[in-house]
């Protein structure tokens, strides 16, 4: 299209689509290539300027994972069925696939944080006829997913309406339990830019609303507990919840639901 944003772009066809879902892929500066998403568009007619929820994977995941490993699609059409939810688009956007995991940080000659912020929405507003411009945006995420959702989230609070993270990175350096990449390769020009802390601490007044979760038995819960103290400690408005479960699919499957429950409040 003209007015694009992208120099390229590859929408799939819909007669070959199942479950409202579609995939986009479009070639960015940011990442000096091609960037995929996966999109789930809700069943309905004249569904128009509907909600981008914009989900972000953990480690070693990519644009699929969140709907066939965790079914986020079906989830969600399900809460529109029930009237739990009004109708939602979620954009599933892989993290640009560096390494094991990019972080969602700008690193390496590439910038996968405007990737998120910046490309996943126009992707959706151009291709998606249900979504605009006028669209609320939201975003979320697990693990590192979580990570980028809580950072980005607070970078860029002018452009969402919620923020929500599972069994969340809370810190760069607890990538280590899960990369082979060595962290310096993650290292930002400005260290407090590494910290979800800081960063939602340093915009900390224009913060849309903030929730997050962890497992009981998740190998970061102490991480989760102690963010969730100090942004207490700061009065950083935000809702941290703990329920059963580990750093595991099941989990997170599960823990969905309190998040598109938590952004369709917020569009009420």
């Amino acid at each position: 299209m003209a007015d694009s944003k992208f120099k390229t772009t590859e929408l799939s066809d819909p007669q070959f689509g199942m479950d409202g879902l579609r995939f986009i892929t479009v070639k960015t500066p940011n990442l000096k290539g091609r960037g995929d998403l996966c999109v789930f568009v809700p069943k309905g007619e004249n569904l128009k300027d509907l909600p981008i929820v914009t989900l972000l994977h953990g480690v070693y995941g990519s644009a699929w994972i969140w709907t066939m490993k965790g079914g986020a699609h079906q989830t969600t059409q399900r809460l529109i069925d029930e009237q739990k939810i009004k109708p939602m688009i979620l954009a599933m956007p892989s993290d640009g696939l560096w390494g094991d995991g990019s972080g969602y940080l700008p690193h390496s000659g590439l910038d996968f944080e405007k990737w998120i912020a910046e490309d996943v929405p126009a992707a959706v507003i151009e291709n998606i006829p249900e979504a605009s411009a006028d669209s609320p945006r939201f975003i979320g995420g697990l693990s590192m997913g979580g990570y980028g959702a809580l950072r980005i989230g607070a970078k860029y609070a002018n452009r969402y309406r919620g923020i929500s993270g599972h069994s969340s990175i809370t810190e760069l350096n607890q990538m280590a339990l899960f990369v082979e990449e060595p962290l310096s390769a993650y290292f930002q020009t400005e260290e407090r830019d590494e910290s979800v802390f800081f960063t939602l601490k340093d915009n900390q007044a224009s913060l849309p609303p903030l929730r997050f979760d962890c497992g009981a038995d998740d190998l970061l819960i102490e991480h989760n507990r102690e963010l969730s103290a100090l942004l207490t400690q700061h009065n950083i408005k935000h809702i941290y919840e703990e329920f059963e479960g580990g750093h595991q699919w099941e989990y997170w499957q599960t823990h969905l639901v309190d998040t598109l429950l938590f952004f369709d409040k917020t569009t009420r």
